[in-house]
This record gives C-alpha cells, sequence and structure tokens, in this order.
C-alpha cells in the first residue's frame, strides 16, 4: 500500500478482493505508472481483484495517450494480478469523459467497468458485480480477458 499523502495510493480489501485505488490532487502519468509497477511488486497483492478507482479528488486531467498508455500497463501486469470488475469515481465532467475513454482502452482487461459521479454508487455498483471472473461471457455477450 502507498502512503495516505501521495497522489495515489491504495489499499487492498482481502476479505472482499478489492483494490480500493484514491487519486488526489494534480497526478502525473509517471505517478501512475509507479503505482502499477509497485502494486505488481506487492507480495500482500491476490492474483484476481475487483477495482474502485476514486479520481473524485484528482485535480489533473489525462491526455487520450497517456490512457491508451495506461491501459496497457494493466495488461502488462496482468502475469501478477487480474482484474474483474473496475468502478470508477469521476465528479467532474471534464474527467468523468476521459474516464469513459479510458473504459473503450480497456475493455480488455477488465470483465466490466462503469464510471460513477459517486463513491457510494460505485461501491453498489461494485456489489453488484462481484463473481463476474467465473463467468466467461461479459456482459456485453463478448468474451472477457482477450489480452495475452
Amino acid at each position: 500500500m502507498l502512503r495516505a499523502d501521495m497522489p495515489v495510493s491504495y489499499q487492498i480489501d482481502q476479505t472482499q478482493g478489492i483494490i480500493r485505488t484514491t487519486c488526489v490532487g494534480n497526478v502525473t502519468f509517471d505517478e501512475v505508472i509507479e503505482h502499477f509497477g509497485l502494486l505488481a511488486r506487492d507480495p500482500k497483492c491476490p492474483n484476481q481483484l475487483d477495482v474502485l478507482l476514486d479520481l473524485s479528488g484528482t485535480t489533473s486531467l489525462p491526455k487520450p495517450d497517456q490512457l491508451r498508455a495506461v491501459s496497457s500497463e494493466i495488461g502488462r501486469i496482468r502475469k501478477s494480478v487480474r482484474f474483474d470488475a473496475c468502478a470508477i469515481v469521476a465528479c467532474r465532467d471534464a474527467l468523468f469523459g476521459m474516464a469513459r475513454m479510458f473504459e473503450v482502452f480497456a475493455e480488455e482487461h477488465f470483465h466490466t467497468t462503469r464510471v460513477l459521479r459517486t463513491r457510494d454508487e460505485a461501491e453498489k455498483w461494485l456489489d453488484g458485480h462481484r463473481g463476474l471472473s467465473a463467468d466467461p461471457q461479459r456482459q456485453d455477450g463478448r468474451t472477457g480477458f482477450t489480452g495475452s
């Protein structure tokens, strides 16, 4: 786990199989990539997780090419950890739109994703999407985990 005073921090709930990642302030691309490297090396990280990504405290706005690169990084660490459902909290309109773009770029790395406006909505949505890894079909009818 990263320190809570860092721009990108996370906490893994082993019991529920959820990683709750929080981004705060002006988060840089390098900080996001560092997060995935730390996660891949974290001995407490299980090999499969649901994700709650809270961007509500983020003041920066990623560029489309950065979102593509983050998606590639998720694919790179799949040997260490796979992600099932991903709930993204984005309050600001521009960030909400960029998170929706990320959904498209990263769809092959998750069984399902959803961008929501509040953390409570995200937690409730995630609760309703547990156990998707046992179902080889995505909700949209396509097979999940198509990448290598």
